[in-house]
């Protein structure tokens, strides 16, 4: 059997932010079932940390389904790869015959990046105009673009712990974007309090954003912190907050920023005020006040992955067409 293959590269020339934030929208409003991700963590040598390997799968009968087979391994970044490996495979679903299969970092990048947009088009200011991104690993240019798709980006902030790397960055960055102002900044307590949204893409175990430091009016988009351990925000960050997620259940119980204060009692469960299927079933209208701070927690979700599966054989069908 010969089964189509979209590398990263094709991925990458295929697909725009604006279609794939609206084309994810638009998934969230149907009636895609999500069984719960398998999720195991595997035990490395030589005291690099654990290694995770995630199955998520999705089914939007009677037309397809899909699962992605994934590991994550923070290790990587010593050997000078992607911490995310894997592969998607999309099915048919009445004849359970695999059609497509899929460059899974990639299409991870791409819709974790989508939705974050997507969120911060419900939850941010319209006048957002300036943006700090925390991290510099594969997924930070990528929320850079995705949210100066939705918002006109004046300028954006580069924050990571090797100062080399954040120069690198910055420098895609300015040359992405050369009507932006792009810059680097070495004290996040300086930079927070002066930008409109706060992208964290990163693995840390220990805060980085401080609520002493954030002000009225503000997006937090918080994208790391995958795991219970992990947390990027501070406890005083999410008692200030009005706090969102793509999914109420993984959000207030997988990724530590929720985690870890629902279960030493800070905030409860019901904090999450609505999730991403609230939002785009207009189940839940933000009325938001200027000076409310927003934060969006996102874990990841298998209708996102399946989504833009979707949308890419789709568009690898119309080529075809087009050329036939």
């Amino acid at each position: 059997m010969n089964i189509p293959w979209i590398s990263a590269a094709e991925l990458d020339a295929m697909l725009s932010y604006s279609v794939v934030i609206d084309s994810l929208d638009r998934a969230f409003r149907l009636n895609v079932e999500v069984p719960e991700r398998s999720h195991f963590d595997l035990p490395t040598r030589d005291g690099q940390p654990e290694s995770t390997l995630l199955l998520m799968p999705a089914w939007h009968l009677p037309n397809s389904l899909g699962v992605k087979l994934v590991t994550v391994t923070p290790g990587n970044a010593q050997r000078d790869l992607p911490a995310i490996q894997g592969v998607y495979v999309l099915f048919d679903a009445p004849t359970g015959q695999p059609i497509l299969l899929v460059d899974a970092p990639r299409l991870t990048v791409w819709r974790t990046a989508a939705t974050s947009a997507l969120a911060a088009r419900y939850l941010a200011r319209p006048d957002t105009h300036s943006l700090l991104i925390v991290g510099t690993g594969t997924l930070a240019p990528e929320l850079v673009k995705a949210h100066a798709a939705v918002f006109p980006l004046q300028q954006i902030w580069v924050w990571g712990r090797s100062a080399k790397k954040a120069d690198q960055l910055a420098q895609r960055l300015a040359s992405d974007f050369p009507a932006t102002i792009v810059q680097t900044t070495s004290s996040l307590a300086d930079t927070v309090p002066t930008v409109d949204l706060i992208s964290t893409a990163t693995m840390s175990s220990d805060p980085l954003i401080a609520g002493k430091y954030i002000r009225p009016g503000q997006h937090l988009d918080l994208v790391g912190s995958y795991k219970p351990t992990m947390r990027e925000t501070d406890d005083e960050v999410i008692t200030r907050a009005r706090i969102f997620a793509d999914e109420r259940k993984s959000g207030g119980y997988t990724g530590g920023d929720l985690a870890i204060p629902i279960r030493e009692g800070v905030i409860g469960p019901q904090a999450v005020e609505a999730d991403l299927f609230d939002l785009c079933n207009q189940r839940v209208t933000v009325q938001r006040r200027n000076e409310d701070i927003t934060l969006f927690k996102s874990v990841g979700h298998a209708i996102e992955d399946l989504a833009v599966a979707e949308l890419l054989l789709d568009l690898q069908q119309r080529s075809l067409d087009e050329s036939g």
